[in-house]
């Protein structure tokens, strides 16, 4: 195989959960411009369709698909309309996720159980119900969206459900690998550092000096800088990778 064919999904079903926005919008563009059908699945179905609309524009193909991934009836759902429109899921990208700054004394208990029930408990729901599919075809790829987050303590702000949340969803990637590898299904995580989305105001002054100007690179990324990388551990490129964390992060974790 020519090293460049490793990285071609042509033929492949993708499901990008919070895929119509930032990252996971950069995601879904990345796997199209490499030949995977793209399943948006997110909450807000006109902001998926307008999104899906633009991609397939490009010359892809991309569905809009309604998921709350904290709702395990709407996951299985959303598998069977994918399945029944696109075919059986190949790619699972677990990028849904939500984010509070508070400091640990001052997190209601609401803040604390959304967080988790949309960044472990909806990723847990989705890759087991994909993940079985995945084990009846004899194969598949899961790719689940940590972060930094998991390995050290942001500041200034104090995020402290999100960082326990990212940590879990490390753990949980490796824990599915070991279980899975002998189906032939990967699961590894991409862990991103400072990227310029709506959850990240990497240019406000009091971020800036402790995300940007403490790294080594000196700068943020921006969303489609990251989807060269899910697409390495979305394809063959990748074939003898499992249970990994890929850190992305302009060297922020080095030091």
């Amino acid at each position: 195989m020519a090293v460049l064919d490793a990285f071609d999904l042509t033929g492949k079903t993708a499901v990008v959960t919070g895929g119509n926005t930032g990252l996971g919008e950069a995601f879904a563009r990345a796997l199209i411009g490499v030949g995977a059908s793209v399943a948006l699945a997110a909450r807000t179905r006109e902001r998926s369709e307008t999104v899906a609309k633009d991609l397939s524009a490009s010359g892809g193909t991309a569905i809009a698909v309604d998921l709350d991934v904290t709702d395990p009836k709407m996951v299985q759902a959303m598998l069977e309309e994918v399945t029944e429109r696109l075919g059986p899921v190949d790619i699972l990208v677990n990028n849904a996720g939500v984010c509070y700054h508070r400091p640990a004394a001052e997190v209601p208990r609401e803040e604390w159980l959304d967080t988790f029930d949309v960044n472990v408990h909806g990723l847990w729901y989705c890759a087991q119900a994909v993940g079985r599919q995945m084990i009846d075809r004899g194969g598949g790829v899961i790719v689940n969206v940590g972060s930094i987050s998991a390995v050290i303590v942001n500041r200034p702000q104090w995020q402290p459900a999100y960082n326990a949340s990212k940590a879990a969803v490390h753990q949980l990637t490796k824990s599915l690998a070991a279980e899975w590898a002998p189906h032939n299904v990967r699961v590894n995580a991409l862990a991103p550092g400072y990227v310029k989305t709506a959850m990240a105001p990497v240019d406000e002054p009091r971020f800036r000096r402790h995300w940007i100007e403490d790294a080594p690179m000196q700068r943020y990324a921006v969303p489609d800088e990251l989807g060269p990388s899910l697409v390495y551990l979305a394809s063959d490129a990748s074939s003898f990778m499992t249970g990994s964390v890929l850190v992305v992060d302009g060297g922020y974790t080095v030091f």
